[in-house]
């Protein structure tokens, strides 16, 4: 029986090929904040063309076929005023906590407590849902300042020395309450026994009337 050969068809149609370089400071070094950027450039595209844009290491790239001239131009001059001001796009969190290179919980300790200041908030429609979601943003200079300060490095230092004290506090207060517990049970055992005095008897020597 002859075997039946499968060719791939591959492409090989001229295509229009437009590439954006990222600098930086809108970067801050993180893919993720990449990968955030294509979204949000995505998102002021029309949904037809929005896939045509993707992510490289260095930026962006969009790929459309020879026969779309007009709506590559359109696309090219839409993504290019899209991407002025790049940089001061406020930082979401799962960008921020790529970028200073922290967990989740650390990032909410420390907005909790002050120390990471936010930018606001922003609310999104999650596709293909009707509800909301809403959450904080980060100035992309207060970020890029705390990357070249350590500031987290810093943060975990203090939280480190919070943490040895709190354990110090605990182990202390242990310690009191087990030697208060013991001169209790020491003052206890320093009390006479009514057994071992013969005051269980007490109600009989009453009745002898010897108190009378």
């Amino acid at each position: 029986m002859p075997t039946k050969k499968t060719k791939s068809k591959e492409r090989d149609d001229p295509e229009l090929i437009r590439e954006w370089r990222l600098p930086v400071a809108a970067t801050l070094g993180s893919g993720v904040r990449v990968k955030g950027i294509l979204q949000e450039i995505r998102s002021r595209l029309p949904f037809s063309v929005r896939k045509s844009l993707d992510m490289q290491a260095s930026g962006l790239i969009l790929i459309m076929p020879e026969t779309s001239k007009t709506t590559f131009r359109a696309t090219v001059s839409a993504v290019s005023s899209a991407l002025e001001g790049i940089a001061e796009l406020p930082v979401i969190p799962r960008e921020i906590e790529d970028i200073l290179t922290i967990t989740s919980s650390e990032r909410k300790r420390w907005l909790g407590d002050g120390r990471l200041p936010s930018a606001g908030t922003r609310t999104v429609r999650l596709q293909g849902r009707a509800r909301s979601i809403t959450f904080y943003v980060f100035d992309p200079r207060v970020v890029e300042d705390m990357l070249d300060r350590s500031t987290v490095d810093e943060w975990r230092a203090e939280d480190a020395a919070a943490k040895a004290e709190s354990r110090r506090r605990l182990a202390h207060q242990a310690k009191l309450t087990r030697s208060l517990r013991k001169k209790e049970k020491g003052k206890q055992a320093e009390r006479p026994d009514e057994a071992a005095t013969g005051l269980s008897e007490w109600d009989e020597f009453g009745s002898d009337g010897l108190l009378r």
